[in-house]
């Protein structure tokens, strides 16, 4: 959890970088300023925004490939649920002897895709509610 010190730090580099001059950039010794890529620096700036709110920011990484309840637990769905969407083939896996396997990528995917639908079905349904009115 972020430090009321450290959240007043996060909120006053988000405020600089809301500036019309406003880039992330890392300072190298000998005080040459290297600006950090565009997909990281947004990385870091949602990092910056939980951070204002004093929240908590925790970075792990994923192994290439998951097992099916790992990804059910990413997914956020019950194994059996995942299996069952591995069997329609709604999801790619393979196998590792009689165990189901899933490469993370791929089931991010499937994450992203289910919330754009959500996203797309929630804009619809804010579409019917004004036509009602």
């Amino acid at each position: 959890m972020a430090t009321p010190h450290e959240a007043s730090l996060a909120r006053d580099v988000l405020a600089r970088l809301e500036s019309p001059r406003g880039a992330l950039a890392v300072e190298q010794d000998g005080g040459r300023l290297v600006p950090v890529p565009p997909a990281i620096g947004k990385v870091l700036q949602q990092v910056l925004e939980v951070m204002s709110r004093g929240g908590t920011v925790t970075i792990g990484s994923v192994p290439e490939v998951l097992t099916t309840s790992t990804a059910a637990g990413i997914l956020g769905i019950s194994r059996p649920t995942l299996m069952k969407m591995i069997n329609e083939g709604k999801i790619p896996s393979h196998k590792v002897g009689t165990h189901h396997r899933l490469k993370a990528d791929d089931v991010y995917a499937a994450l992203r895709a289910r919330r754009a639908r959500e996203r797309a079905a929630f804009l619809e349904l804010l579409e019917l509610e004004g036509a009602e009115d």
